[in-house]
This record gives structure tokens, sequence and C-alpha cells, in this order.
């Protein structure tokens, strides 16, 4: 397979990035801070993505310890969420469009090829587009991934539909991956969808996906594709649980609005469950009989945002202005930091990606990294997280980490995203068909 360079423009590049660099970041002003962040962040799949596939590394370690043969491993759902990047450079100057439709096309012609089940891309692969088992049983289709990954084949289709030959012939390659992944296999005839399916193991990691967490977009997906879709009964008895998702509890004044899957006295989970369906899923004005999702993500971030300012376990460093628990690599590896599961450890993407909703709350963790934690900060941003009461970081990235933010940092200043993915007709078609109205 032929490799090919991704070069980026060197004065964009240079430009913003030695702006953070040479100047004081207490010098900059908001919007030159937030370019300088997307640019970054934007890098770990422009720049560190990986050659042949032009697909997101699952992991960039700057001190070069890699578990196993990971260093060239890619991620499909980090890979929708690098799409979706790659769409908000283009749209703020930092590539050229025709730079961002080259590289997207090398990405649609790798995944096209790779290895697929039931349409559905594996959690891992490597370059030769194989699979990499994610855990024992797991060497098969992941259709959560495969919807974070649809996700951004389907804000990158609308953004080149109506464009010139090359960008409508793009957008035709787009819209066929989408739409040969077969939602309704997934469901194994029931009315939920369950997670993995393996040609060796086939069912055997029995995980039927229900609510509340980060999977709200694969039942949108599922009800929107005009292939194989599935009918709402498995959304409202599968996902929403026939209305037992609904919660009455609140934590610090905020309401829950949807039951986190009892996640105990302040009961909300990790924050990554209010960014990755909403990357692409508009949440303004967003509502069903169930939740007002707006409301919901909105609310989430402010309670992980109070807990940190109140530090009940007095942990040095949580603070107003350092906050926000998600998954990520930790003190004794990969977890899923939440109030109820609360290690000490800040993961940066949580706050960052939390800047729609809590956009001043937001604003003074990022000015915090920058002005008084550089130490915490390589070439693609913030590393994946830290702990002051530790005394622990390590130079390391997550794709899943680092590049919901440059989408969600879009999202907060233009809506783009939000826009081009709500403009699917597909997607309006799932929503009215879900009974999901927009106000």
């Amino acid at each position: 397979m032929t490799r090919i360079a991704y070069l980026l423009p060197l004065f964009t590049f240079f430009t913003i990035c030695s702006v953070l660099v040479a100047q004081s970041p207490a010098a900059l002003s908001n919007e030159e801070l937030l370019d300088g962040v997307q640019q970054q962040t934007f890098n770990y799949f422009w720049e560190g993505g990986e050659p042949v596939s032009g697909a997101a590394r699952e992991r960039i370690h700057e001190d070069g310890i890699y578990p196993h043969d990971d260093a060239d491993v890619v991620t499909s759902g980090g890979t929708g969420f690098g799409i979706m990047a790659t769409i908000a450079a283009i749209d703020r100057g930092f590539i050229t469009r025709k730079e961002g439709r080259k590289r997207l096309r090398h990405l649609a012609e790798w995944l096209r090829k790779a290895d697929r089940f039931h349409g559905a891309w594996p959690h891992w692969m490597y370059p030769s587009g194989k699979v990499k088992p994610f855990s024992r049983y797991d060497d098969g289709g992941d259709l959560v991934e495969t919807a974070f990954l649809v996700e951004g084949l389907i804000v990158a289709r609308q953004y080149f539909r109506n464009g010139n030959r090359k960008e409508r012939k793009l957008a035709a390659l787009l819209d066929q991956l989408w739409k040969e992944v077969d939602w309704t296999w997934y469901t194994r005839g029931e009315n939920v969808l369950y997670w993995h399916w393996s040609p060796e193991h086939e069912w055997r990691m029995n995980f039927p996906v229900k609510g509340y967490n980060e999977c709200t977009i694969l039942y949108m997906l599922a009800a929107s594709s005009p292939t194989h879709p599935v009918g709402p009964v498995c959304f409202h008895e599968g996902y929403m649980r026939n209305g037992d998702i609904v919660s009455g509890e609140s934590a610090y004044g905020y309401d829950v609005v949807l039951d986190h899957n009892g996640r105990g006295a302040i009961p909300v989970g990790p924050l990554f469950w209010a960014h990755y369906s909403f990357m692409g899923l508009d949440p303004r004005g967003l509502h069903d009989s169930y939740a007002d999702y707006w409301l919901l993500n909105r609310n989430h971030a402010l309670i992980h945002h109070a807990y940190c300012t109140k530090n009940p376990r007095g942990y040095a460093g949580y603070s107003e202005k350092c906050w926000g628990l998600t998954a990520s690599y930790s003190i004794a590896g990969y977890d899923a930091h939440a109030p109820s599961n609360d290690l000490g450890v800040i993961s940066p993407t949580a706050a960052l990606s939390s800047f729609p909703y809590t956009p001043e709350e937001s604003m003074l963790f990022l000015r915090h990294m920058y002005e008084d934690h550089s130490e915490y900060i390589g070439k693609y941003g913030p590393y994946d997280a830290f702990s002051v009461q530790s005394d622990w970081h390590l130079p390391r990235y997550l794709a899943i980490d680092q590049l919901p933010i440059p989408v969600m940092i879009e999202n907060y200043r233009s809506g783009l995203i939000w826009d081009l993915f709500m403009s699917a007709e597909e997607i309006q078609e799932g929503l009215q068909k879900l009974d999901i109205k927009r106000q």
C-alpha cells in the first residue's frame, strides 16, 4: 500500500503553535488560546495519524514506551472523531480544503477494504486493515465504536456533498460506507442493540447496550439507517428501558435527568458520556419524553465542576479551575474516573470537551493548564491525565480523549459540526421516527 505524507501547511502551523510557545499564554486572548489548543489537538490526527491507513492511532506516547505492538494500532471510534476534527480544521484554515479532502479520501478507501463484520468495523485495527482483538472474545465488530466512526463519516459527507467533482466522489464513498453497516444484525432479533459480534465467538461478549451511557448516538444512527434500520421499539425498550431511565435525582442543585446506571451518592458517570454521542448530535433544544438533552449534558458537566470545586476527598490540585473526571490513563492504568470513582486524577479532555456546556468553567481550566501547568502540555496539547495529589503524569495521549477536544471546541465556537450532522436528511427522519424533537 502506498504511504502518503501528511504535512501541515507550514505557515498556519508555525503561526498558531509558535504563538503558544513564544508568548506567555496569559498574554493571549481567549480566541488565540482556543485557536492554539484546537490546532495542537487536531494535530494528533493530522500529523500523528498512522500513515498507511490515514486513521487515528489508538495512542501516542512521547516517551516511546508502548504495550505490545500498539504503536501503530488504529482505533475506529477515534478515527471518527479525527474526521470531524479535520472538517473543523479546514474551516479554521489550519489545512486547506484540498488537503483535507485528499486525506479523507485515502482514509475512506482504506476503511472500505478493512475488516468489517456485517458492516461494523472492529475497535482496533492494524495498518493492514486486519482486526487486532480488543480482548479475548472481542475480535469482530464493535457497533459502538462503529457508531462514533459513522458520526464522522456523515459529517464529512455533508461537508463535501455539494463541492467539486472530487469532493462529490468522496461524499458518495462516505455515504456508501455508512449505509453498509447492518444495524439490524446486531439486534439478534430482540428489541435492543448488542455491542459486539465475532465470526469465531459470535455473541459471547453478550453486551446489550442499555442507557444511559456514551451510546445514545448508536440508537440514533440505527434508527436513521436507510438500508438496515431498527424500529423505534429498540430505542424505547432497549436503551431507554421503557422509561425506567428517567431519574429524579440531583447533585449540587443540578438535576441528573437520566439514570447514569446507578452511580452512587453523586449519581453521574464519566464526562465522556456527554461528549462522544454529542459531537455530531446537537443537544441544543433536543428533547423527548425522557430528557431535555441540553440540560442533561450541561448539568452533567456542572456537577463535575461543583464536585471538584467542593473537593470532598481533599485531593491536592482540585479547584474551580482544575476539574473534570472521565475515562483516561490513571496512576494504575486506564480507568473510568467519575465522582463515584475518583482517584485524584484530572483528565483535561473532560473540561475542554465540555466547552459548549460550561464555557466559563472550561475556559478557567484551559487557562489554568497553559498558564500554570506547562509541564502537563506536550506536542498535541494537554497530556491525557495528571494527578497533583500523587505527583503523577505521563507524556502520553489517547485518541478518544484528545480528538473530542477540537470538535467540541468548534461546536462551542461556531456549531459547525453540529450543523453538518443535523443537516443530514436521514438523521432528521431518524429523530422523527424516535419522536425526538427540536425546539
